[in-house]
Parts: C-alpha cells; sequence; structure tokens
C-alpha cells in the first residue's frame, strides 16, 4: 500500500478567527466528515464503516460513549464518529523507514496533529538504553523486553499499567486479571481524570457510581437540565435525545461559561427539518455561569424549592421519597439557611432571577434530569457539586422513576465498562473475591495507584515500568513538564496504540511500542472471527464486531497482546490461567466474566441479544440504595467561592470541534469560528478593554498557584468570545502544561482543569512563530 508523504506540522501563522456559531449539525455535518472519509479510505470502506457504525451487528464507535436509542434509525449518523473512524481505519500506514528516518529527539517538538497523521503502526517497535531510536522488533522478542523488565522488579508494585477508554471489556478483564496475576493493583486509568468525581459522589449518595436513566428517559423527561457540558462536540448523538425532549413538550437549561452551538439550535441530519429547515431551539434558558459557581447554583436552587414547599406546604417537595427513601434531609435543610444570595450571585455571576426561573422551572417539571459532564468533574469542589447534584434530585423524588435521574455523560466509549470489568485501583473485596475463586489465586489486596498517584510515585523513583493500553496519558494529564521529566525517568515504557502520540515519544531508558487491531477491523482467531462487548453511559451491554479487514497483515488485537504478555511474564509461576484459551476463543473469557463481574451472569446469550442487554442499577430499578444505611444520602457541602484576584481571569480547558481526548482530526473549531491553529486563548470582549488587551494580540499566559513558581504558554492569540466575565478558556491538552500536579479535587484526585487562575501579558514571541513553551 503506498504511504502518503508526511504531513506538515503547523504554527498558528495562518490562523483564521469569524464569528462563532449559533447552531450545530445539519449538511455542514455531513460535508466535514465523510468527503475526508471517502477521500482517506475510499468509497467501499467508507460506506461498509458508515453503515455498520453503532448499528446491530456491526461495531461501536470508537470515540464517546453516548447510549444508542431503543429503536435505531437505518442512518445513525454522527459527524465526530465518522472523523474517528476515519482516523483510525485509515490505510495510510507508517513504513517501516520511518524510524530510521526520525529519531526520538526529531519527534520531540512535532504536533499531536503531526505524530497522528502519519498513520496507522503496524509493526512493533523497540529503543534500545542510549539510542534516539526506535527499529522494528518481532512480536515474541517485544515479549521478552516486557517480561525481562517486569520480572526483574523488586516488587510488583514497582509497575503501573495504564488503560485507555478505547478498550472493549473482553480485554479490559484480561489486563486487569494479569495485573493481580503479576501482584498489583496499580491500574491508573482515564476515568482518574476525568469522571472520578462523578463516581466518588454518587457511590457516597446512592451507592452506584453511574447513570440513574435508560437512553429513553431523556424522550419522556419534562425537564433536562444540561451542565458542563457542549454535547455538539463531545457526543453529538446526545443533541438527538434532547430534540426528543423538546418535540414531546420537554425543556432544557444549559449551564456553561461558554455558549455551545449545539445547545443553541440543533440541525439533525436525518430529518428534512435538518437539512432544509431551521432546525431545533434546544436550550430554552442558558445560564452564563462563571466557573466554580456550580455548586452555589445548585444549593441556591434548592433553597428556593424549600421556600416554594414552605409558602404551599405538601405540594413540591416529594415528602414520602423523602421520609422512606433519604437521610439527612433536616441537616441539609438547615445548611441551606446560612447561603447569601449575595455570595450566590458572587460566584455564579447570574442573577436573583436567572436563578428564579430555573428554580420554577425545576418546581413545574414532574420529571426531571440533571446531566453533566467536565464542566463540573474538574473542578476543586467537583464531588461536593456533584453530590448537591444529587441532593436537588433527591427534593422531588427524581431518582427511580421514568424520564428522571442522575445522567453523567462519560467522555470516552467503554471507560464505564473498563471499570466495570475491574479497571480500579481500589476493586472492592467482593470483586477480588470472585476473581480469586474464578482463578485460584489470592489476588493484591492493598490499593494501588491512580494516574495523579502514578505520576507523583514515577517521579518519586518508586515506579520503574509504565504499560500503557492505549491512550496518551502524557498529553492527557495535568503538569505537562513535570510528567514528561517523571517518565523519562522510567527503565521501561510500554505503548499499545493504533497511532502514534506524545506517549510514543516521551518514553523510558527502553521502550516498545505495540500496534494493534481498532475496533473497525475484523479480529480472527484461532476458532474464527471474534467480537468484543461494550458499555454505554446507560449501563447498556452490547456486542461490537469489525467490519473490514486489517489494514496490514501481522496486527494483533488487545486480547491477543495481554494473552502473549501475560505468558511471558508469568510463565509457570502464579495462578494456572488458559490465556491460550482466551486468545483463541473469546467465549471462554466471556465465560470467566459471568461468573465474576456482578450483574453479568449467563453473559455469552445476554450479549447475542440484538439489543444487548443493560446491567442491574438498584437505585434505578427499585429505589434500593447501595449505601452503609440502605438510604439515599442527602449530604450537607460547604461552599467556597473562587477568589479572582484584579487583572486575573479564571481559565478552563476545552477541545475544538475536531478534537476527541488528545486526538486532532483538524486544527479547525467550526463552531467556535477557529481555523488552522489552536494556540488561542478565549476571553470576553468586556474583560479585554478592562485589561487593556486587544483582540488578536499576542500574549503569554501565566498561571498563578500559591507557593508555585508560574506557568507560562507563550504566543498565545486572544480570541473575543462570550465566555462568561471573568473567565477564560485554551485547549486541552496544550494548556494542561499550566496546572499543577497537585492541583487536584478534593475526594476524587483528578486534575482540576477548570477555574486556573491566569495573567494575560502582551508577548515578544510573535503568533507567526510561537509556540507553546512551559516555564
Amino acid at each position: 500500500m503506498a504511504d502518503k508523504p508526511l504531513a506538515e506540522d503547523f504554527t498558528d501563522a495562518k490562523i483564521d478567527v469569524s464569528p462563532a456559531k449559533d447552531w450545530a449539525v445539519g449538511p455542514p455535518a455531513i460535508l466535514h466528515s465523510m468527503v475526508p472519509a471517502f477521500t482517506e479510505m475510499g468509497p467501499a470502506r467508507t460506506l461498509k464503516l458508515a453503515s455498520t457504525i453503532n448499528h446491530t451487528g456491526g461495531y461501536d464507535c470508537p470515540s464517546c460513549a453516548w447510549a444508542d436509542p431503543t429503536k435505531r434509525s437505518p442512518f445513525e449518523f454522527c459527524e465526530n464518529g465518522i472523523k474517528a473512524v476515519t482516523w483510525e481505519a485509515t490505510p495510510t500506514t507508517v513504513p517501516s523507514a520511518f524510524w530510521e528516518e526520525h529519531s526520538l529527539s526529531s519527534l520531540d517538538d512535532k504536533s499531536e496533529y503531526w505524530l497522528g497523521m502519519q498513520g496507522r503502526l503496524v509493526e512493533p517497535v523497540y529503543k534500545r538504553a542510549g539510542s534516539d531510536h526506535y527499529e522494528p522488533i518481532g512480536w515474541d522478542d517485544a515479549f521478552e523486553v516486557i517480561a525481562r523488565h517486569l520480572n526483574a522488579l523488586e516488587s510488583p508494585d514497582r509497575a503501573a499499567f495504564y488503560t485507555s477508554g478505547k478498550i472493549m471489556n473482553e480485554p479490559a478483564f484480561l489486563y486487569q486479571l494479569f495485573v493481580r496475576a503479576f501482584g498489583t493493583n496499580n491500574l491508573p486509568d482515564c476515568s482518574n481524570m476525568c469522571h472520578e468525581s462523578t463516581g466518588v459522589a454518587m457511590v457516597e449518595t446512592i451507592g452506584v457510581g453511574k447513570s440513574t436513566v435508560h437512553y429513553d428517559d431523556f424522550g419522556e423527561a419534562d425537564l433536562i437540565i444540561v451542565m458542563g457540558q457542549n454535547p455538539g462536540t463531545n457526543h453529538p448523538r446526545m443533541l438527538t435525545a434532547l430534540e426528543e425532549c423538546k418535540r414531546n413538550g420537554g425543556s432544557v437549561v444549559a449551564v456553561n461559561a461558554l455558549p455551545e452551538a449545539g445547545l443553541i439550535r440543533y440541525k439533525n441530519p436525518q430529518h428534512v427539518r435538518g437539512i432544509l429547515g431551521r432546525g431545533t431551539e434546544i436550550a430554552d434558558q442558558f445560564l452564563h455561569i462563571r466557573l466554580g459557581g456550580d455548586l452555589h447554583l445548585l444549593q441556591a436552587v434548592a433553597k428556593r424549592v424549600l421556600a416554594a414547599e414552605a409558602a404551599k406546604p405538601g405540594t413540591v417537595l416529594d415528602h414520602d421519597f423523602i421520609d422512606r427513601y433519604t437521610a439527612g434531609f433536616e441537616a441539609f435543610a438547615e445548611h441551606l439557611e446560612t447561603l447569601d444570595e449575595a455570595e450566590v450571585l458572587a460566584a455564579t455571576g447570574l442573577s436573583s432571577a436567572d436563578i428564579d426561573e430555573l428554580a420554577e422551572r425545576y418546581i413545574r417539571a414532574e420529571r426531571v434530569i440533571i446531566t453533566w459532564a467536565m464542566g463540573l468533574t474538574q473542578h476543586k469542589k467537583a464531588v461536593p457539586t456533584i453530590r448537591e447534584v444529587m441532593n436537588l434530585l433527591f427534593l422531588r423524588g427524581n431518582i427511580g422513576r421514568p424520564g428522571a435521574g442522575a445522567s453523567p455523560i462519560r467522555g470516552h466509549s467503554n471507560v464505564q465498562g473498563d471499570r466495570t470489568m475491574g479497571i480500579w485501583e481500589q476493586m472492592p473485596d467482593s470483586f477480588l473475591d470472585a476473581l480469586g475463586t474464578e482463578f485460584s489465586f489470592e489476588p493484591p489486596r492493598p490499593h494501588g495507584l491512580d494516574s495523579v498517584d502514578a505520576v507523583r510515585a514515577t517521579a518519586a523513583g518508586d515506579v520503574d515500568v509504565w504499560f500503557g493500553l492505549g491512550g496518551n496519558l502524557v498529553a492527557a494529564i495535568s503538569d505537562s513538564n513535570h510528567v514528561e521529566a517523571a517518565m523519562r525517568g522510567t527503565k521501561l515504557t510500554v505503548q499499545v496504540s493504533t497511532k502514534l502520540n506524545r506517549s510514543h515519544v516521551v518514553t523510558g531508558e527502553e521502550a516498545l511500542i505495540l500496534p494493534t487491531l481498532g475496533r473497525t477491523e475484523i479480529d480472527r482467531q484461532a476458532s474464527g472471527p471474534q467480537f468484543g462487548t461494550v458499555e454505554d453511559s446507560v449501563c447498556s451491554v452490547h456486542a461490537s464486531a469489525g467490519q473490514v479487514e486489517p489494514v496490514a497483515e501481522g496486527l494483533l488485537s488487545d486480547v491477543s497482546i495481554i494473552c502473549r504478555t501475560a505468558r511471558a511474564v508469568l510463565g509457570d509461576r502464579g495462578p494456572t490461567i488458559d490465556w491460550e484459551g482466551f486468545e483463541r476463543d473469546y467465549d471462554l473469557i466471556r465465560e470467566s466474566i459471568a461468573r465474576v463481574v456482578p450483574g453479568c451472569e449467563d453473559y455469552n446469550a445476554k450479549v447475542r441479544r440484538p439489543e444487548g442487554f443493560i446491567l442491574p442499577h438498584p437505585p434505578r430499578d427499585s429505589r434500593t440504595f447501595v449505601t452503609p444505611s440502605g438510604k439515599a444520602v442527602i449530604t450537607v457541602n460547604e461552599r467556597e467561592t473562587i477568589e479572582r484576584p484584579a487583572g486575573r481571569l479564571l481559565l478552563q480547558t476545552v477541545r475544538s470541534h475536531d478534537q476527541f481526548n488528545t486526538t486532532m482530526y483538524s486544527l479547525n473549531d467550526r463552531y467556535r469560528g477557529i481555523k488552522k491553529g489552536r494556540f488561542v486563548v478565549f476571553v470576553n470582549p468586556d474583560d479585554l478593554t478592562e485589561l487593556g488587551l486587544a483582540d488578536g494580540q499576542t500574549v503569554d499566559v501565566f498561571s498563578e498557584w500559591p507557593g508555585e513558581p508560574d506557568r507560562v504558554l507563550r504566543g498565545y492569540r486572544i480570541v473575543a468570545f462570550p465566555t462568561a466575565r471573568g473567565c477564560a478558556a485554551a485547549y486541552f491538552p496544550e494548556a494542561n502544561a499550566l496546572i499543577p500536579l497537585e492541583s487536584v479535587a478534593e475526594g476524587s484526585n483528578t486534575p482540576v482543569s477548570k477555574s486556573v487562575v491566569i495573567r494575560l501579558e502582551p508577548s515578544s514571541t510573535p503568533a507567526a512563530t510561537g509556540r507553546p513553551v512551559t516555564v
């Protein structure tokens, strides 16, 4: 297969800024996804993949974790899903000559976009100690390198085994089994950096850290409150569910520091009205909230709900639900009496009228869903904020009935399934007991390292081997310089990947890249073609089977790589596990899953149903709360207003439209009006006037932390944008360099990528040549 010329890397010399859009999707979404797909993959490959993505008998989208409708459209179109498929299923491959032509030193200044555009990885490569180059290596030799390093460790805890949400259930189950058979619980994963705050808060309040709604509940809701998320870019198919709510008579409220096009107006490409008509206005109310003000807003709404009940006793609160199913109401109500309206308005940047309107909407609605993403989970007070979401839902019994509930939106497909399968550094003893019984060994019990703690341990010299099953931790986590220095101090880094990313460039003394099949590709094993399974954001589990031939011969599946690694490392020691059988026939993996994972009994049969099956969820299914008291816990949460010193702004990191996690499909952000660049900072025009700065000016972006030296990104272009007053935004992952590793959410250890105090100073670095540099 012919290899394409290498993509040129970029500067922001030709950045183009135009007005932001006030609607999302429609014909441009089809154009901007299908034309590149046909160009990159060709008609046959494109039509096969576009017609089977998220379809029964097809494969699950490798990008977001949005749920499939109960009744699926024959044309389940998603712009970013097609882009993700094009990125993964490209026939462009990295040639063997690439590794000789490009040293690691020469790759060090390449962008994520450039790295990803080189094509699919198709052969294992190895960086020897002292070398500045990867070189091709045989599979068996690669597994021997891993075994040599892991078996030489003085303790299994000196290795960390990272996981990305791209991994399906079967390899996730085997991966955690291998890691625990090896002797450690060091299983950091991408959830630690995104939705860990959700899990902590929901387990504390209802005992289950997952969504309490079904997909159909969105269409039955009277009110959906969308907090801290941008569905038009990050999970576009959610807009169809919001549209269904609107067309059934419900209403939608958007709470965000940025106006997002998809929550303004949606042109559904699966209907004529979305192609030729105006589309559907989604948000009936937009609360332009100041960063970090969500907890205050939720408490202010709850206080108004209590006041309405006091004015008309017995007509507002769901007393039966509160009395039968909850504990802590009296302390909660007493705490709300201390809430000062002036404090709320200062923290939120909203007016009392704004909050009154939201409270009235909540009180009128019989069925309410509150849904959120990383705009809530990546704050210092993320855990108490999400506990406050649950408090508000409890007041009117909006848990455990149709059209109502809590709906955290997981960012990556199967990130939730990985946790269900045991990818967690602190799985409960009940899971470990079942795992030990199934495989006749005693799993390690001490809690392992999450992502942040694993990087801390690596920096301290306590981790020698990093094994990454998918993902790009080096780029995705905070404090980029610190993380890269830590990784370069390890003895071995291993990355199982489909394409190049920053984590392949930042290596240990030795390094391996192991290429793997993508979800789109047919996985043939000794017993025949295999399928995997995934779990979406609403606990629905279904099958996913690749549809096209692998891009090259010799690629191994994630399952094969794990099984062969386990055989090389464990050998004849440790538990007797049929790794060869698991690799040969994935049904054998699912038989073990059925005996180990709660809710997965008869797994092989249930996942073969056309619609799959839904995992049990006691709070959702029967209002049974898995807490020590057996009741949902209404909590008391202390408030904290983030102070913004004079001349400073509060920054949040965001993704561009042509981006998924750290993967860049292009250098454009169509809905925000950005083309051909990423080194921008979005600032409210009134703040620019106050700061004496101008739209289009080049600035250095400094972050300020008590007791820490300033961090700086140089040569960023200001873009005037309607952010909330006093707030700014810049793109992830580049802006991660501004956030210290020690800045984490209370209780969840999630990096705080929101509400970062920054100052902007005129830059001496011209935009034409400026690149982000941290000092």
